[in-house]
C-alpha cells in the first residue's frame, strides 16, 4: 500500500481510497447485470478451481521500497516468498510502475489467446474497488518526521506541533506529497503556508517516495516531513547523517491518517481469494515480523499503536 509519486499513496492515493459512484441503473438493468455478473463469476470460479497455478504472481512496481522491487527486496517481495514456499511454487514478479491506471495495466492484463501476467497485489486498501480485496494484513498510519537535535525534540503527537509558539510554527516547513491527508491537516489547522508540496505522481523514473525523507529532510531542506508510515519508518532508519524521530499520526475528524491494507485478486477468484486469506491468517505473525524489520508504523482495529 505507497505513497509513490507515497500513502499509500500508492496503493493508498486518495483516489484509490475514494470509491466511484456512478448513475443508478434502471431496476431492468440491475436485473440484466446481476446476471451477467453470476455467469461471469460461476465462468471464473471453475476455471479457477480447475487450474494450476504454476507460479506465484505478484504484480509489483519494480522500484517502490520499502513495498517492492525487482531486486526482492521490499517487504511486498519478502511476504510473497513467504507466500510461495508454502505453496510450493516459485516467485514470478510482474512489474510495473505504481502510477495511474496500476490495475489495469497489470492485474487485468492480458493479451488474446494469453495468460494474465500476475495474479496478486501485494497492496490495495481495504475496500478498494479495482481489485477484489482480501482480509487485511496490517494497518498503518501516516507519520510526522523530524530530526532529532533541531529545535523539535518536544513533539510526541500531532497535537504538540500546534501547541509550538506561533513564532516558532511559521518559520517551519513541512515537506508533503500533494493530495494527501497531510495536506488537508495543515490546513485544516492553520498551517498550509508551512506547507511545502511535492508531487505524488512524478514523471521522473528514478524518482521514489522515500526522496522527501532521505534526500530532503536529511540534507535540512525541509524541517519536517509527513508521509505515509512505512515510508517514514523505512526511510528514517536508513538515514546516517541524522537521527530522525518518526511520530504516528492519529486520525481526526475530517482527516483519516490510518488505513487498513489488504491484497488484491481478480473479481471472481473466489478459490484463489480463500487461498490468499489463509495464508494471511495461517502467517500473521511471521508478517508482523516482517513488516517490523522495515519500521512499518503498526496499528490495531481500533487505530492503536501496536508496540
Amino acid at each position: 500500500m505507497s505513497d509513490r509519486g507515497a500513502g499509500g499513496e500508492p496503493p493508498l492515493r486518495p483516489a484509490m481510497l475514494a470509491p466511484r459512484r456512478a448513475a443508478l441503473p434502471s431496476r431492468r438493468q440491475r436485473s440484466i447485470n446481476a446476471a451477467v455478473a453470476i455467469a461471469i463469476a460461476t465462468a471464473a470460479v471453475s476455471l479457477s478451481a480447475a487450474e494450476t497455478r504454476a507460479a506465484f504472481r505478484p504484480c509489483i512496481d519494480p522500484a517502490n521500497l520499502p513495498f517492492a522491487s525487482t531486486s526482492g527486496q521490499g517487504f511486498e517481495n519478502r511476504i510473497a516468498e513467504l507466500f510461495a514456499k508454502q505453496l510450493g511454487l516459485p516467485v514470478q514478479n510482474y512489474a510495473f510502475p505504481q502510477r495511474m491506471n496500476f490495475i489495469r495495466n497489470t492485474l487485468r492484463y492480458r493479451l488474446p489467446g494469453e495468460d494474465f501476467r500476475c495474479d496478486v497485489v501485494m497492496s490495495v486498501p481495504t475496500g478498494y474497488d479495482q481489485a477484489w480485496a482480501t482480509a487485511p494484513y496490517y494497518r498503518s498510519t501516516y507519520a510526522l518526521v523530524y530530526p532529532k537535535g533541531k529545535g523539535l525534540d518536544g513533539l510526541r503527537s500531532g497535537a504538540d506541533l500546534f501547541a509550538l509558539p506561533a513564532e516558532r510554527r511559521s518559520r517551519l516547513t513541512i515537506g508533503i506529497h500533494d493530495k494527501s491527508p497531510a495536506s488537508i491537516w495543515l490546513v485544516k489547522h492553520g498551517m498550509e503556508a508551512q506547507a511545502k508540496p511535492y508531487p505524488m505522481l512524478s514523471p521522473d523514473p528514478d524518482a521514489y517516495p522515500g526522496q522527501l525523507i532521505d534526500t530532503e529532510l536529511a540534507q535540512g531542506k525541509i524541517d519536517a516531513a509527513i508521509v505515509w508510515g512505512p515510508i517514514a519508518g523505512y526511510y528514517a532508519k536508513r538515514v546516517r547523517n541524522v537521527e530522525l524521530v518518526v511520530i504516528p499520526l492519529r486520525s481526526e475528524p475530517g482527516v483519516k491518517f490510518d488505513y487498513a491494507v489488504a491484497m488484491g485478486v481478480r473479481y471472481g477468484e473466489r478459490e484463489w481469494k480463500e487461498t490468499i486469506d489463509k495464508l494471511i491468517a495461517e502467517n500473521q505473525a511471521a508478517i508482523t515480523g516482517i513488516l517490523r524489520e522495515y519500521g512499518v508504523p503498526l496499528l490495531d482495529e481500533q487505530g492503536q499503536p501496536i508496540n
